[in-house]
């Protein structure tokens, strides 16, 4: 009935005499080094340091006594975790910017540090013990939350059937939001138990938090309600803002925060892009035995929140312009942000079929990525997956291992011109998996969710249907540049136009001056572009890290000379 980020809850408590990252104890030496930066205060059992729903208001310290997290709903309240003398509080939230969805509350009289968010933060920047310490910490819990009871503090419900749904478990997901998902599907009586919460069969898919309870939220509203949406700061002007956080994008907010530029990333829909979406990354070096690519997303978001970085999403970027000599990105909801440089690094949105009833099937039966989260729904069906190249190569073999037989469907002879050969190797070698050339999607059909697809081999003219409740599209992308409108150059396909690329004339005009473009730079000056997005890109995961690392360079030569 229920997940948790993929996992099923357990009573896990991180208690005081705990052993491992989570509960590690600050000791003498480092307490007495943090003494001089925070404010010491007495504390009773009973006082609320932070209330569920709160911004975080400071990183606590217990010197004397006992804090109790706690994690409470309609039913009453549950013990998450319990801190005592030398244990500090928090999670990766104190990172995030994130709301609090858990109460901290004095179990036992004693002592606490209080050290302000700014000159936390600070210290992370500048004491690499003491970061390293909070910061395994704090990753630790944020697992231990999303498989034990904190889980329960969130809840996403609603069908399975519903892509509603789907985005919300997708977006918590991405983020690893502890959350339990409840399907209805699996209730006795849905009406029921959706009337004991103060709900009707039309307000859902629902989302309960310990502070509201939100009716057909989108994704972006939930990450307003939890405070993980960009929040305008009246005057603040960035050094670089980072549009899309796929593999291009993480690299280039890691780099822009490890060289001390004020970064700011931010997605439409959530860390990752189209390699967050992939079942697995075999060829990426480092990883002899593959990852997937919501873990490598994961594990980059990380490490660029964590260098500095603000990572925003949802958060849709809707025009870029010139002004005064900085370049101020508008946002969906008509906020803006200033900058001294920009990287467009929005990648590139999967096809669509052009077949009949494709948008009501989107989200129930027919994905555009291939994670776990889709396995499941479609474990004991058969899966089709739609495409030649690599990301449909890995989604058939991922199927075809946790959901069920797999058919591959391919317009063209065969997969040797557009497919790693790693790959087809082994799709030939599987039996769960049969390829199907010169072969296309005609229809789709079913009543809530996909049931039948009936595919049509394009020699021969003949069709047939076959049941399946699962069909990914991975048939090609074209590039995320429609928000740019005219700021930058692009190609007759889209794509942005950056260095060598750029017209001559532009290059030659007097905003450059007596240079040429950098590296990654677009026809706009001080503006750069990484990844799947840009002309002449090379579309690997390996490649789209090291163009938006090497896009920073590039920024930091621009900044060196432009400000």
């Amino acid at each position: 009935m229920s997940d948790n980020g993929g996992l099923e809850a357990a009573p896990t408590i991180l208690d005081t005499d705990d052993d491992g990252p989570a509960a590690v104890t600050l000791d003498g030496p480092m307490l007495d080094e943090l003494m001089e930066f925070g404010d010491v205060r007495s504390v009773a059992a009973g006082d609320v340091l932070y209330q569920a729903g709160a911004d975080v208001p400071a990183f606590i310290v217990v010197l004397e006594g006992e804090v109790e997290i706690i994690r409470q709903d309609n039913s009453g309240e549950e013990v998450v975790a319990r801190h005592g003398q030398g244990r500090f509080l928090g999670e990766l939230n104190l990172y995030t910017g994130q709301r609090t969805y858990l109460t901290a509350r004095v179990s036992k009289p004693g002592r606490l540090l209080a050290i302000d968010l700014e000159t936390f933060r600070r210290l992370i920047d500048t004491r690499p013990d003491f970061s390293d310490t909070v910061f395994k910490a704090f990753v630790a819990r944020r697992e231990l939350l999303r498989t034990g009871a904190g889980a329960g503090a969130i809840r996403i419900i609603g069908s399975r059937y519903s892509p509603e749904a789907m985005a919300l478990r997708a977006f918590a997901n991405r983020y690893r939001l502890p959350h339990t998902w409840i399907d209805l599907e699996d209730i006795d009586d849905p009406p029921v138990y959706l009337a004991g919460i103060g709900v009707r069969p039309p307000d859902v898919p629902v989302v309960v938090t310990p502070t509201a309870l939100l009716r057909h939220p989108t994704p972006g509203r939930f990450a307003e309600h939890l405070g993980l949406t960009y929040r305008p700061v009246p005057g603040y002007i960035s050094d670089l803002v980072v549009v899309g956080t796929g593999p291009a994008g993480l690299s280039a907010a890691v780099y822009g925060a490890s060289e001390g530029l004020d970064t700011v990333s931010l997605d439409a829909v959530a860390a990752g892009g189209q390699a967050g979406a992939s079942s697995r990354v075999e060829n990426y070096v480092g990883f002899p035995n593959g990852i997937s690519g919501e873990d490598l997303v994961a594990r980059a978001a990380i490490q660029a929140i964590r260098l500095g970085a603000r990572l925003n999403a949802p958060c849709e970027v809707a025009g870029l312009r010139d002004e005064n000599g900085f370049h101020v990105l508008v946002l969906a909801d008509g906020s803006e942000i200033s900058s001294r440089a920009v990287i467009i690094a929005s990648g590139a949105h999967y096809r669509r079929l052009e077949v009949d009833d494709l948008e009501r099937f989107e989200g129930a039966g027919v994905y555009y990525a291939a994670t776990d989260l889709e396995a499941r729904e479609c474990r004991g069906s058969r899966v089709i997956v739609v495409g030649g190249g690599n990301s449909a190569g890995q989604a058939a073999i991922y199927m075809a291992q946790e959901a069920g037989p797999v058919s591959l469907v391919v317009r063209r002879g065969d997969l040797a011109a557009t497919m790693s050969q790693y790959l087809i190797t082994r799709i030939e070698a599987d039996d769960r998996i049969d390829v199907l050339t010169h072969t296309e999607v005609r229809a789709l059909a079913g009543d809530t969710h996909l049931e039948q697809v009936t595919l049509e081999n394009n020699q021969t003219g003949q069709r047939r249907t076959v049941p399946s409740q699962g069909l990914f599209c991975l048939i090609g992308a074209v590039p995320a540049t429609g928000w740019l409108g005219g700021s930058v150059a692009l190609d007759r396909s889209g794509f942005v136009l950056t260095d060598r690329a750029v017209a001559d004339d532009v290059a030659a005009s007097s905003a450059f001056g007596a240079r040429d473009p950098l590296p990654f730079e677009t026809s706009a000056l001080g503006v750069f572009a990484a990844g799947d997005v840009r002309h002449g890109s090379v579309k690997r995961v390996a490649a789209a890290v090291g163009e938006g690392s090497s896009a920073v360079r590039s920024v930091y030569e621009y900044l060196a000379t432009h400000t």
